[in-house]
């Protein structure tokens, strides 16, 4: 049964402030409150309260509008922030695989205030102390509190300054000696052969210190090797446990999955903030109306609905998609960790690696995205750096790119894809994945032979229906993408050039209609499932349809190139029940992004801030930003129904 809001105290879901958001507010068919306890649990949801309180009330995370640091300055305070959140000890080195969910959620919280802050704890916790744990055997397990108390602080290395991230052919090479069997950690000067240094100024995330590392024969003890996968024994003789390499491998890729993972919850936050500055001025800021005496928010328009709510309904089904896949992963690194070396155990690992693949293109690109979209939905008040679209949009990019650039990591998902394919044409193997996320497959002739038959608008709002269209456009996409392959070798084109022609029109589309699918297959689930509160099923129906909806229209002319859809009609449905979800959530939308936004404190925003009150916070944070010293007698007092006029009233 699912917990209800009767009986928490005021301190868990505090009264917003009155003001010119209250009309939508009294509007909403549901209570933001009790969608923030279903979707986040009360213990996360305090969880998250005492992270917001411990920066909002420590002056060394004081917000500084105007204050423009160097990038040295900037580096050395992030840092410093970076040892306090070690301090306030939100965490433990148990709670990375006992409390999943409180990790994420921590490196989110640190993102939402600021992105180099939450990175630099992230690569040290999640990415150096995870693999040290999952990789790493008892030998190494006394680094876990050095790396909890940061008397070690580690990093992240793996793409090769004159070569790129193609980890099976690394070009930096480790030698055995028996004969002798490495930072100075007192001067923390680099060892003899180690040279270190900074890569320069970045588009976002300037507080992080991204570096290089060369190496020039240098030794490493033969005891640092993180041995769980393979060993060297004294004699110089590698050993591993498992006997199949493919198992190795699969059982390997659970490392890589880490960053990956994480990352989708990153862009994912990133879309929230952007859509709870972008609603909620949208839902304040008057534009034009039925009369000349009467403006209305740009809410009511079916454009802003069109431009906003998809985005809004994408960053709800993401959401759930990225905390699901991290539980997934912890549970594959528990079975690392207890010596788990079944074949269940390395097909999981080949799992998630191909939805991790797949999954940060996904929620790194709708994130990108959707950031702009929000960026000019606020038109020129978006465009002012002080309302932080900017900044989330900059430290938004590099998700598209570190741990994989995204249209590279998409043919290791077509890639998995084609391989269990390839099994079913020559053994006649079943499509059996731990997770379920292949399963349907089995169904593979069958569902091509489906047609789309709904006829009616409201026949299509329901994301059932977009869940047959998903499954046939997956099984057509792998048929056509294999027979492409095929066609190619054919032809005299070796496997590697073979794949090579294959992405653009096949591969690729393959990968991320996979994803979609699989994002929207959880949401449907966990919107459907029993215990959803009655007072909340219609809210995340829609939510659930619209993200559905609006994801397949992207694919309308494959639908109708492979046959699924026939006719006018089939495209007019599907274009007249994404606008009607639209207009069914227009009044939602405001505690929609109540539920997702952080305290103003964190969110940062002046046209986001949660009273409403758009002019007044807008014209304030523009006072602190500048050199204006005094308040002249004709100050102006602003509200939402008198906008600036004259001479005040921005030019963009």
């Amino acid at each position: 049964m699912a917990p209800t809001v009767e009986g928490r105290d005021a301190t868990l879901f505090p009264e917003f402030p009155r003001g010119p958001l209250d009309t939508y507010r009294a509007r909403a068919s549901f209570s933001w409150k009790e969608l923030a306890l279903f979707t986040e649990g009360e213990d996360v949801l305090r969880f998250k309260k005492t992270i917001f309180s411990a920066l909002e009330i420590d002056p060394l995370f004081a917000r500084s509008p105007g204050a423009h640091l160097s990038l040295e300055k900037y580096r050395e305070l992030n840092f410093l922030r970076c040892k306090r959140i070690f301090e306030y000890d939100f965490l433990s080195a148990g709670d990375v695989f006992e409390s999943p969910l409180k990790v994420s959620t921590l490196i989110q919280c640190l993102g939402m205030y600021d992105w180099s802050l939450a990175a630099k704890y992230l690569l040290h916790t999640l990415i150096f102390g995870s693999v040290v744990v999952s990789a790493g055997s008892e030998r190494h397990f006394a680094y876990i509190p050095k790396i909890f108390s940061m008397e070690i602080f580690g990093c992240f290395a793996l793409t090769e300054l004159s070569h790129g991230s193609n980890t099976k052919a690394i070009r930096t090479t480790a030698h055995y000696n028996p004969a002798t069997e490495i930072r100075d950690p007192k001067t923390l000067f680099p060892m003899p052969g180690v040279m270190v240094g900074d890569i320069g100024k970045k588009l976002g995330q300037n507080g992080l210190d991204n570096g290089f590392a060369v190496f020039h024969k240098v030794r490493v003890p033969r005891q640092s090797l993180l041995n769980r996968m393979g060993d060297v024994t004294p004699e110089g003789t590698y050993v591993s446990p498992f006997k199949d390499a493919r198992q190795r491998f699969g059982a390997s890729l659970g490392s890589l999955s880490w960053g990956r993972v994480t990352i989708m919850g990153m862009a994912v936050t990133n879309l929230k903030l952007a859509l709870s500055i972008a609603v909620r001025f949208s839902a304040t800021r008057r534009q034009f109306g039925p009369t000349e005496d009467e403006e209305i928010p740009v809410l009511e328009y079916q454009t802003q609905q069109w431009r906003l709510l998809p985005y809004l309904a994408a960053a709800y089904a993401l959401d759930h998609f990225s905390k699901s896949l991290f539980v997934d992963l912890v549970e594959l690194q528990r079975g690392l960790a207890a010596g788990d070396r079944s074949a269940r155990q390395a097909e999981l690992g080949r799992e998630i690696h191909a939805l991790a693949s797949a999954g940060k293109p996904l929620a790194s690109w709708t994130a990108q995205q959707g950031i702009q979209e929000c960026r000019e939905a606020c038109g020129g008040h978006g465009y002012l750096a002080v309302n932080r679209l900017g900044v989330l949009r900059d430290d938004n990019d590099p998700n598209c790119t570190y741990e994989g650039d995204n249209n590279v990591l998409l043919q290791q998902t077509s890639n998995y894809l084609l391989g269990l394919l390839a099994c079913r044409v020559q053994d006649g193997a079943c499509f059996r994945s731990p997770l379920k996320s292949v399963d349907f497959l089995d169904s593979y002739p069958g569902i091509l032979d489906q047609r789309f038959e709904v006829s009616s608008v409201a026949d299509c709002l329901d994301s059932a229906v977009a869940l047959a269209a998903y499954k046939w456009l997956v099984c057509y996409l792998l048929r056509e993408t294999h027979e492409k392959l095929n066609q190619e070798k054919r032809s005299g084109s070796d496997d590697f050039e073979a794949r090579n022609n294959c992405q653009v029109f096949h591969g690729r589309p393959l990968a991320l209609a996979f994803m979609e699918l699989t994002v929207l297959q959880r949401f449907h689930e966990h919107v459907h499932q029993p215990c959803v509160p009655p007072s909340l099923r219609a809210v995340l129906g829609r939510l659930s349809a619209l993200y559905a909806l609006w994801s397949l229209n992207c694919h309308a002319a494959l639908l109708y190139r492979g046959g699924y859809f026939s006719g006018e009609q089939a495209g007019r449905v599907l274009e007249s029940a994404i606008l009607t979800l639209c207009s069914q959530l227009k009044d939602d939308a405001v505690a929609l992004v109540d539920v997702i936004a952080p305290p103003d404190f964190i969110l940062d925003s002046p046209i986001g801030r949660a009273d409403g009150e758009l002019y007044k916070n807008l014209w304030g944070a523009v006072l602190q930003d500048s050199k204006v010293l005094e308040r002249a007698s004709w100050w102006p007092e602003f509200s939402v129904n008198k906008p600036v006029t004259g001479s005040l009233k921005s030019k963009l």
